[in-house]
């Protein structure tokens, strides 16, 4: 059986936990997500249920299990929220904050369909002020020791009503202080890894800090990094094969990328960890003072360093 395709419309109405399933939201590797109601709290929330006759991995369980306490681990802004996590004799069951909006990547899907081709990128304020809200976060995931390990656009949620971003998605993520039930194995999505990470190495939260500069790239020159050979032959490398650099910088790809935001990305995506950013905080800091020179100093809604 194969996630994408299995029915679960029995769930529909079906109750877990404290929640009474509602409707089917979407599908990904690690489960299917409805939409839920919490009868306790009387509010909507996010539910997401991994069948356990879908398991392949012998780990699938506790994985699933496991990014429910990571998740929960962490009380922040910019972090999806984790209400409730359990099991029932079929499936694995997780409740969650409910994000009424879409992903990074479906906004920029939309973005670049845009009719008139200057409005085909977000503009640089909006960059900044999403991308400061995902340092953010990150900042304070890796304060607690954890490092997501997955960080994409699909995995960034935007809220429609205030545009604030929320991290989603823990479910490689890694507990420095715990178990790491992965280690060893190469996970992630390659096109945003850091070299490190897909050379099976152990990566600590200089391998998110390298997944956000290629986001930043992309946010801002419209595209992703690109590297010596073609994108359709990356996506079907082996993930054992590093990834080679790219041979384009952003300021190449898109005239609106000047010298000092094409330092600040290029320092994050530096193939060798030490040459990168140390923290989050040190990458936010540059780019907040890149922020203010460039928009002469208007504030951006939420997501600031503290």
């Amino acid at each position: 059986m194969d996630i994408r395709t299995v029915s679960l419309d029995h769930l529909l109405g079906a109750t877990l936990g404290t929640c009474r399933v509602v409707k089917e939201l979407g599908r990904g590797s690690m489960g299917v997500v409805f939409v839920g109601y919490q009868t306790t709290l009387k509010r909507p929330v996010a539910l997401k249920v991994l069948p356990k006759a879908l398991i392949r991995d012998p780990i699938a369980g506790r994985r699933f299990l496991q990014e429910a306490e990571t998740a929960a681990i962490l009380s922040h802004p910019n972090i999806i929220s984790i209400f409730e996590v359990g099991e029932t004799e079929d499936l694995y069951y997780m409740v969650m904050q409910l994000v009424r909006g879409m992903s990074l990547s479906k906004l920029l899907e939309r973005v670049r369909r845009h009719p008139i081709p200057s409005r085909r990128l977000l503009s640089m304020e909006e960059v900044l002020r999403i991308f400061l809200q995902l340092l953010d976060g990150l900042a304070y995931a890796h304060d607690e020791e954890i490092v997501h390990r997955d960080i994409k656009p699909a995995n960034l949620l935007i809220e429609a009503k205030n545009k604030r971003l929320l991290i989603s998605d823990f479910g490689i993520a890694k507990e420095l202080r715990g178990e790491d039930l992965d280690q060893g194995k190469i996970l992630g999505t390659p096109l945003y890894m850091a070299p490190e990470q897909t050379a099976g190495k152990d990566v600590d939260a200089r391998a998110d800090i390298y997944a956000a500069g290629v986001i930043l790239f992309e946010l801002a020159a419209g595209v992703l990094p690109i590297y010596d050979e073609p994108l359709p032959r990356l996506k079907q490398r082996k993930l054992t094969e590093p990834l080679g650099l790219f041979n384009r910088r952003p300021s190449e790809v898109h005239p609106r990328v000047d010298e000092r935001l094409e330092r600040i990305i290029l320092r994050a995506i530096s193939r060798e960890p030490e040459d990168r950013y140390p923290t989050c905080r040190h990458f936010a800091e540059d780019l907040q003072r890149y922020r203010e020179e460039r928009l002469g100093g208007r504030s951006l809604r939420g997501g600031e360093m503290g």
